[in-house]
């Protein structure tokens, strides 16, 4: 199954996700890659990675661009070679990207219990002590994670952590926008959320709130 899901969650914007299906050598099938990015396939060992990696290349043709439009800075964040902003994301088969005329982020998070473990870690465990039960907790605590590492793919400053810097206002399931502030080195900036669920993940999508 190629094209997953398609969202203009606004105008300027728009948002791809990739459900990985395909075998590698289908997905290298009319794609060129960059001498970069060929050693970075190259170096993977597992496959779902590669086949992940590959399928980003088939979202970026559905947005007019190749691999060569492509460059990486320092810090590993990708970019356009245009005006654009461009975010990545995959998580298990599953694989995303938006790219949108404003800063903008994007996270994929596959929700398992294995996130009650590491939720002290980014968020304080406290907020939750009201929701139902686990399953509703697991699934909050992806959106949370989801929205942090989206921002944090915004914010891209070595040294921002996700609990002493990123915090996200509480909310419900059925909210359709969340909010988050990162204080960082004596700034403050606020970001607008979307997320969505399906098939046991959770997608989270940012922008800079103007």
């Amino acid at each position: 199954m190629p094209l997953f899901k398609t969202i203009t969650p606004r105008e300027g914007t728009k948002v791809f996700i990739w459900k990985v299906e395909e075998s590698f050598e289908w997905l290298c099938e009319g794609i060129s890659l960059t001498e970069h990015c060929r050693a970075r396939v190259s170096g993977m060992k597992s496959e779902i990675h590669r086949r992940g990696f590959m399928s980003i290349r088939h979202l970026m043709a559905e947005t007019g661009y190749v691999d060569h439009d492509l460059w990486y800075d320092d810090l590993g964040k990708p970019h356009l070679q245009d005006d654009k902003y461009i975010s990545i994301t995959h998580s298990f088969n599953f694989t995303a990207i938006i790219v949108s005329d404003q800063p903008v982020g994007i996270d994929i998070e596959k929700q398992r219990d294995k996130i009650l473990k590491i939720a002290n870690k980014f968020t304080p465990l406290r907020e939750y002590h009201t929701l139902a039960n686990e399953e509703a907790i697991i699934r909050k605590l992806t959106i949370v994670w989801g929205a942090k590492e989206s921002i944090y793919k915004v914010h891209a400053q070595p040294g921002l952590g996700f609990l002493e810097h990123i915090y996200i206002k509480d909310f419900d399931f059925e909210d359709a926008v969340i909010y988050g502030t990162v204080t960082f080195e004596a700034e403050k900036t606020e970001y607008e959320l979307e997320f969505l669920e399906f098939e046991g993940f959770t997608c989270v999508y940012t922008f800079l709130l103007n």
